[in-house]
C-alpha cells in the first residue's frame, strides 16, 4: 500500500462545523483508537478485494527435491530452492494465509519446514496426501486446505495455488477454478502441458517473482458486492 500512496497538497479549503463533535478525554480515546482499528481490519477483507489463502506446493516449489536426504524412506532434512526462505517470510509479512498443499508424508513435511525455527508454525493450514489419502489433482487434496480455511466455493476464485507441477498442482487447481500459478524452476517434471487443463493462469520462474504477482492479481480483482 505504501507504493500506491499519495502525498497530499494540505490545500484544503473546506470547512467543517466541528461543534457538535463530543470531545473524549485522552484516557478514552487512547481505549477506543484500538477497537476501532481492529473492528475495521475485520470489516475490511469484506469489503476490499483480497486473496483470502494461498497454497503451496512444497516439493520442486519450495524444496530443492534434487537435496532430500532419507532415512527409513522419510524425510530428514533438505534445501530450500533459492529465495524459497525470502518469499515465505514476504508473504508472512504481507498478511496473507498460507496453506501446504503436498504428496508425501506429515512426517517429512514436518522434519523439512522445522529446521527453521518457527516456520512450521506459520502454516495456517496442511494438506498432506498420506493424512488426505489421495494425491494432487484429486480435489479433495485441495478442499482439504480450503475446508481448513472456512472459504466457500464462491470464493475459489480468489484462491491461489502456487506450484511446479502442471499435472498436479496446475490441473488440479484449475478444476477448482484457483489461479494456479507455475513455476518452471525445476526440470525433474515436463514443461509442456497436456491439455487444457494443464494450462497455468500465471507463470514464473522463480520464487520470489510471486509476491510481486500477488500483488498485481489482487489489485485486478473484482469488487466485492458488499458495501
Amino acid at each position: 500500500m505504501q507504493r500506491l500512496a499519495f502525498t497530499p497538497s494540505f490545500a484544503f479549503n473546506r470547512v467543517f462545523d466541528l461543534r457538535s463533535v463530543p470531545i473524549l478525554p485522552w484516557a478514552r480515546l487512547k481505549a477506543w483508537i484500538p477497537r476501532r482499528i481492529n473492528a475495521w481490519r475485520e470489516h475490511l477483507p469484506q469489503i476490499v478485494p483480497h486473496i483470502p489463502l494461498v497454497c503451496l506446493d512444497s516439493g520442486d516449489t519450495l524444496m530443492d527435491e534434487g537435496t532430500q536426504r532419507y532415512v527409513d524412506e522419510v524425510v530428514v532434512a533438505a534445501e530450500f530452492i533459492p529465495g524459497a526462505l525470502d518469499l515465505l517470510a514476504g508473504l508472512h509479512a504481507a498478511g496473507y494465509p498460507l496453506a501446504l498443499v503436498v504428496d508425501g508424508s506429515v512426517a517429512g513435511t514436518r522434519n523439512f519446514y522445522q529446521q527453521v525455527p518457527g516456520l512450521w508454525e506459520a502454516f495456517a493450514a496442511l494438506a498432506v496426501s498420506e493424512q488426505v489419502g489421495v494425491d494432487k489433482p484429486d480435489p479433495r487434496m485441495f478442499r482439504a486446505a480450503l475446508d481448513a480455511m472456512n472459504i466457500p466455493a464462491e470464493d475459489y476464485p480468489r484462491v491461489v495455488m502456487f506450484g511446479n507441477n502442471l499435472s498436479r498442482d496446475i490441473k488440479g487447481a484449475n478444476a477448482l477454478g484457483l489461479i494456479s500459478v507455475w513455476l518452471s524452476w525445476s526440470t525433474r517434471r515436463t514443461h509442456t502441458p497436456a491439455d487444457d487443463s494443464e494450462v497455468p493462469a500465471y507463470h514464473i520462474a522463480l520464487p520470489l517473482e510471486l509476491l510481486d504477482l500477488l500483488e498485481r492479481i489482487e489489485l485486478g480483482l473484482p469488487a466485492t458486492s458488499q458495501t
